[in-house]
């Protein structure tokens, strides 16, 4: 590929961000099968599907641990690659590439000590039972070992797409994503190996995955290469990672904290049935959002690289185009949740007290979703405009600073019980959102006019 291909700083934004968008959207939903995929095999496990699916939904705070520290390294430094790229710097964006991947690395053996040693009491804080601690116990012993493989898929393909080879990117999460769908009926079902099959065919999948990452990201087609020379630790460099990723870290321990919490208080209210609930509307919030989250990320290095060449008119430009499609897609997705939730529900499981439970709940849940397009499009901005101190607040502004004490507190008014700790998405989806698009047009949208006039 030639190196105007990735040159962001010429032709039309929409088309630009269009052809990063559709294999970014594919491997976005792709990657959501890897979950998607586990749930809807083990919901399906004669006799005690349910309990599974519940004992699984329990791990998700671990995953998303895993996952936060993956996009620590990769999402605070794939704009900062974008940026260099457009400020003609290439050797510093290979040392942003050497530092994330020395990150990632230590990152991986971390976790994967620290979530065997302290699993067992971890889970029953999160929400396990009696009856669903043997299913989380087992699936998680087996992911845990793969922590390794996560962090070079989900934190390096980052740096794929921010040079622009989007198509590359969603190979990555494609080969692990239809390895994974072959061999979870297999370990599940054929050698009966039930939820650590599942959690076996996850691993092996996101290694393979892995594998294709770095080939490519070492291979002469890659326009900034990572090499081992840039893999020395250089402490300004880390700092800056660190700095930038923080917001998208925050995002994603943010989802860890709201799980723990909203688990917690339906088990508490509820017992398992609601946590088994939560479970599948979660998976359906992912699977629906996938689409969204792909094109909000596809636009982050376009914003990114006409910043750092000083197109304030492109990246204003490209904002727009960002918040028209986000808004598109999150309305739509917020139509189909409303519309037809039982049928989303019975995806993952048919159990008639599941979803006698799971209706009323996915429809609270869902009700002012659409509102989300604000976000991701303010949030995706500030981290492509290297502002990382306001995309971390916005991230605990929705989460940890409503969700949370919300999920806590109104289940214990008005008799509201399970229902309080789903209505709490709704009103965070309100605040959040407004507050963060607002600001954004307050601040650096007024700074980015200011600097296209004077370059004008």
């Amino acid at each position: 590929m030639a190196r105007t291909d990735v040159d962001f700083s010429r032709g039309s934004i929409p088309k630009t961000i269009l052809r990063l968008s559709l294999p970014m959207i594919a491997a976005q939903i792709i990657n959501a099968l890897y979950s998607m995929v586990d749930r809807m095999f083990i919901g399906r496990i004669p006799e005690v599907g349910s309990q599974a699916l519940t004992g699984v939904g329990v791990t998700f705070p671990f995953i998303m641990i895993i996952s936060a520290f993956a996009a620590l390294a990769g999402m605070g430094g794939a704009p900062l690659l974008s940026i260099a790229r457009g400020e003609g710097r290439d050797e510093y964006g290979a040392q942003i590439i050497g530092n994330a991947c020395t990150m990632l690395l230590v990152f991986g053996v971390a976790l994967t000590v620290i979530c065997l040693a302290v699993k067992d009491p971890v889970l029953y804080w999160f929400g396990a039972s009696e009856e669903t601690m043997p299913y989380a116990d087992a699936y998680l012993s087996v992911y845990a070992l793969g922590s390794l493989f996560v962090m070079a898929t989900l934190g390096m393909n980052c740096f794929i797409s921010a040079q622009g080879f989007a198509r590359v990117s969603m190979m990555t999460v494609l080969i692990g994503a239809v390895l994974n769908i072959i061999l979870d009926p297999i370990f599940i079902f054929v050698l009966h190996m039930g939820v650590q099959g599942a959690a076996l065919a996850t691993i092996i999948s996101q290694g393979v995955s892995a594998v294709w990452v770095m080939k490519f990201l070492t291979c002469d087609r890659c326009t900034v290469r990572l090499q081992a020379r840039h893999m020395r630790p250089d402490g300004p460099v880390m700092r800056r990672i660190l700095g930038l990723g923080l917001s998208t870290f925050v995002m994603n321990v943010n989802d860890s904290l709201v799980s723990i919490v909203c688990n917690t208080s339906l088990q508490a209210f509820g017992g398992d049935v609601y946590v088994g609930v939560m479970t599948v509307v979660s998976s359906v919030r992912s699977m629906l959002t996938m689409p969204l989250s792909g094109f909000s990320q596809a636009a982050s290095p376009v914003i990114g690289y006409n910043y750092g060449a000083g197109r304030y008119d492109r990246v204003r430009q490209a904002a727009m185009f960002t918040l028209c499609g986000c808004m598109g897609f999150a309305t739509l997705v917020w139509i189909i949740t409303l519309s037809v939730p039982e049928w989303l529900i019975r995806i993952f499981n048919d159990d008639p007290a599941l979803i006698a439970a799971g209706v009323p709940c996915c429809r609270i849940y869902f009700a002012l979703f659409l509102l989300m397009g604000l976000q991701l499009t303010g949030q995706r901005c500030f981290v492509a405009l290297g502002k990382s101190r306001q995309a971390i607040f916005f991230s605990l502004l929705r989460k940890a600073f409503l969700v949370v004490p919300l999920a806590l507190t109104l289940p214990r008014l008005f008799n509201l019980g399970v229902y309080g700790v789903f209505l709490a998405e709704p009103i965070s989806d309100f605040i959040g959102p407004v507050a963060c698009f607002t600001t954004f047009m307050l601040t650096e949208w007024k700074h980015l006019r200011q600097g296209e006039k004077a370059a004008a």
